[in-house]
């Protein structure tokens, strides 16, 4: 009996200590759910609040799709990235996942916020051919660690990492779950004096493209700091690019600075000395008419 007691102790506590570990080492802030939950039904509005996003998709998915093709020889015309297992970090509604799923990827999206992955699901629902491509799931990153050990070719996290509680463990269960080789694709806010008057007072306050309240200043990350962080975790970046919204137009496109927001590119240790393009994509600014007024999302 003695016996059989210490062994539910033992099992009670270490139950106990998983749950304090994860909580106090979880990347999800919960401020930040509480924000997304009042939009969580406003994703696929191309006009409303998410707009600037779904521009992104013009400059953010060629990125992805030309740097992966850089890297591999192959791969089909009709559906360039088939066979690739892409995790969508913080996907949202789903306006990532689903350009990624058309380009033939097996794509899997996590977000902590069950009504997000709610809308996703119904969104992919009305495309046969994503609704066989694309699995979503209401999870934080570090929750499903055990069960996706080094089993994705790529991640992308965009405008995420700005919205994390603890960026160092959030970036080394993107190394757990990645394969050696692999390709992590961030997109996010520079911390600097421009995105501050850009991105929250410009953006939040004077035009409103996206809700107030929606960024923290302190939570914005310098390329300098994620690179250190990702090299840190077995990382090598290959490629930082600025980019810059216009919100007369609505268009996003490169350019060199990353004072405000900017793209990044990093593959895990493992790579045969391989490496995506280190300058910006000729076909994405060709796409794009140059920015003559800018502003962070």
């Amino acid at each position: 009996t003695s016996i059989k007691f210490m062994t539910f102790s033992f099992s009670f506590l270490r139950l106990t200590a998983k749950r304090l570990f994860s909580t106090s080492h979880s990347s999800v802030d919960p401020k930040e759910m509480k924000k997304f939950q009042l939009l969580a039904q406003k994703w696929w509005d191309e006009e409303g609040e998410y707009s600037a996003l779904h521009s992104m998709n013009d400059i953010r998915v060629p990125f992805i799709r030309d740097t992966l093709l850089n890297m591999s020889n192959n791969y089909s015309l009709g559906n360039p990235l088939s066979g690739v297992k892409i995790l969508d970090v913080g996907c949202g509604g789903g306006l990532l996942s689903e350009p990624l799923g058309r380009l033939g990827a097996s794509v899997t999206g996590i977000d902590p916020l069950e009504d997000n992955i709610r809308t996703a699901d119904r969104h992919k629902s009305f495309d046969p051919v994503l609704a066989k491509r694309i699995k979503y799931k209401s999870s934080s990153l570090e929750e499903i660690v055990e069960e996706s050990m080094e089993t994705f070719d790529v991640i992308v996290a965009s405008e995420v990492v700005e919205h994390v509680a603890d960026l160092e463990t959030f970036i080394k269960c993107c190394s757990q779950v990645l394969k050696p080789e692999g390709s992590l694709f961030i997109t996010t806010i520079n911390k600097t004096q421009l995105s501050y008057i850009l991105g929250i007072v410009v953006a939040e306050k004077v035009i409103g493209i996206v809700p107030e309240g929606t960024h923290e200043w302190e939570k914005f990350v310098p390329p300098e700091e994620l690179e250190r962080l990702l090299e840190s975790n077995g990382f090598s970046v290959k490629t930082v690019n600025g980019m810059l919204y216009n919100p007369l137009s609505g268009l996003w496109s490169w350019m060199e600075s990353t004072s405000v927001n900017y793209a990044m590119h990093a593959v895990k240790s493992g790579a045969q000395g391989q490496s995506g393009p280190t300058d910006t994509p000729a076909e994405v600014v060709s796409e794009q008419p140059s920015a003559t007024a800018g502003t962070a999302l």
